[in-house]
């Protein structure tokens, strides 16, 4: 591929190009297409095994793809390590919360910041103006994060000690720390009450509308999907087997399959 191929869409934050995962004989991603573009929440659902946290962890750099690209913006990042990537500007969350148990919550969200950190290791040592700066600037950026998600009075108490619920929100400001440009959400209201993934919709729609950010989702709740998502891809068996709108992807007869099986197979 050429350079000038990675100008095609400006509006373009993520695409994925043929990406194709392979474990041992299992083909768990099987050339997948998707373009994420600015400012919109793009849901990816399927049933159990559909191969949608792979394609996440392809994208983020946990895994390698053994055919396919990754493009994000004008950038190649086929391959790249998780921490370049993070540097790049994507920032991810876990289905299985990954905190620093035995840190304050504060703490966690300033860990985010590690990647934008400029000072360098001399500064560190000798505790140099610069390094004093960017501390002061580490901390601003926490607090207004711990504050946004409504965590302010766990500010100072360890990570493994606030509610449920309240460790989704902090993994997620600890990701919005990093400053991203596109946040990868995987399932982020699993584990949430009714109220609390009330409130996670209204959070998530928020950071579209005031911080334009984009967002790629995974989610299992269909009413969170229906309800935020301005482009939904349906996975199964590790193949794309629908995309379009909510409304679409709701009435979609291959979707519909996929989730409850044929008339025969019951």
């Amino acid at each position: 591929m050429s350079k000038g191929d990675l100008h095609t869409t400006p509006e373009r934050v993520l695409e994925t190009r043929g990406l194709t995962k392979i474990f041992g004989g299992l083909i768990a991603v099987n050339n997948f297409d998707a373009t994420v573009k600015k400012g919109e929440i793009f849901s990816l659902i399927g049933p159990n095994g559909a191969g949608k946290t792979t394609v996440f962890n392809v994208v983020t750099g946990i895994y390698k793809p053994e055919a396919g690209q990754v493009i994000f913006g004008e950038k190649d990042i086929t391959g790249r390590k998780p921490h370049q990537i993070v540097s790049f500007g994507i920032a991810r969350t876990f289905q299985n919360i990954r905190l620093f148990q035995n840190m304050t919550c504060l703490e966690n969200i300033m860990a985010g910041q590690h990647c934008r950190a400029k000072a360098g290791v001399w500064s560190s040592i000798f505790s140099f103006s610069a390094q004093k700066k960017e501390e002061r600037r580490i901390r601003e950026i926490s607090e207004s994060r711990i504050e946004q998600v409504g965590l302010e009075r766990f500010r100072d108490e360890l990570a493994k000690n606030i509610p449920y619920g309240s460790q989704r929100m902090l993994e997620i400001a600890r990701a919005l720390a990093t400053e991203p440009m596109l946040l990868v959400l995987d399932e982020p209201s699993s584990g949430l009450n009714a109220g609390e993934t009330e409130v996670l919709m209204g959070f998530l729609k928020e950071l579209i509308e005031k911080e334009h950010l984009t967002i790629l989702l995974i989610e299992h709740d269909m009413n969170v999907v229906m309800g935020i998502s301005d482009k939904v891809a349906v996975m199964d068996e590790g193949k794309k087997i629908a995309e379009g709108n909510p409304e679409e992807i709701y009435n979609n007869p291959r979707v519909i399959e996929a989730y409850l099986g044929t008339e025969e197979e019951a």
